[in-house]
């Protein structure tokens, strides 16, 4: 009456997410009321939308019909995240195979002083970055509307190298201010100064889920013909999905830190 197996029942009972009215001493058969059906069907519904179990058992003990709905509605938000994602992944993937040939990029070298900022730095995983890069510049343009802060460049983000090595590592997302500022109220935003560095410096165009072939492009350029050194990768972000959502118009500056030998790229 359900299509769920035997199995999936069994599993349903033990965790306390579809028990039966009954189970039969001598034969441990668990019996199950007609009424429980259209409750099992919820549950294989659910299951083949991609819910986690946790979160059916969130939806069915919901105490009313708006919390069960917020549950349901919080999953397909997710969903289409996730669908986003994957038509992004496969968008990138045929551009990588129509256009396997790329030119000679066009990198060059920069020299940055020490820079104010204000900064979010927290420990991140590869998985979560996405929604972590957007509530952080959220939180982040937020305290400066909120304090009159003048800004003094484009936002960016100092990667680990943990993070690419072990997927998890710290992010240090941050906007420049135009002075020092002083410790405030806010736990997770906190004055960051971004250390001075000389960088090797290649521009992005569209969307981030291509960034990793600037990333191999830039990151070639300085193992064939310059000095790396160790620090974070840097990333500037010109021109975001805050600013407009048209991908195309998108523009992501990578820098790499090098010593610099030579002033022409």
């Amino acid at each position: 009456m359900t299509h769920l197996s035997v199995k999936a029942l069994r599993h349903y009972h033990q965790i306390g997410l579809l028990t039966p009215v009954a189970i039969d001493s001598e034969s441990g058969y668990r019996l199950y009321a007609v009424e429980q059906v259209p409750v099992a069907q919820v549950i294989k519904r659910l299951k083949d939308l991609g819910m986690a179990l946790d979160e059916i058992a969130r939806v069915l003990q919901a105490p009313d019909v708006d919390a069960r709905n917020r549950a349901i509605v919080e999953h397909l938000h997710r969903m289409e995240n996730q669908l986003d994602q994957t038509k992004g992944t496969v968008a990138s993937l045929r551009r990588l195979l129509e256009t396997p040939d790329t030119p000679r990029p066009n990198i060059g070298f920069r020299s940055l002083p020490p820079t104010h900022a204000i900064a979010i730095r927290e420990r991140v995983t590869v998985s979560d970055l996405g929604d972590w890069w957007v509530h952080a510049f959220e939180e982040l343009h937020r305290v400066v509307a909120t304090q009159r802060l003048a800004t003094s460049g484009p936002d960016g983000a100092l990667y680990s190298s943990a993070w690419f090595e072990d997927e998890i590592g710290d992010v240090v997302a941050f906007t420049p201010v135009a002075s020092e500022q002083k410790a405030g109220r806010d736990e997770r935003v906190q004055p960051y100064v971004v250390p001075a560095a000389e960088l090797a410096v290649l521009l992005h165009e569209g969307s981030f889920n291509d960034l990793d072939r600037t990333f191999a492009a830039l990151g070639t350029f300085v193992l064939e013909r310059a000095i790396a050194v160790e620090g974070p990768i840097r990333e500037y972000y010109l021109v975001t999905p805050f600013d407009t959502p048209d991908e195309n118009s998108h523009r992501t500056e990578v820098a790499w830190p090098i010593f610099q030998t030579s002033t022409r790229p």
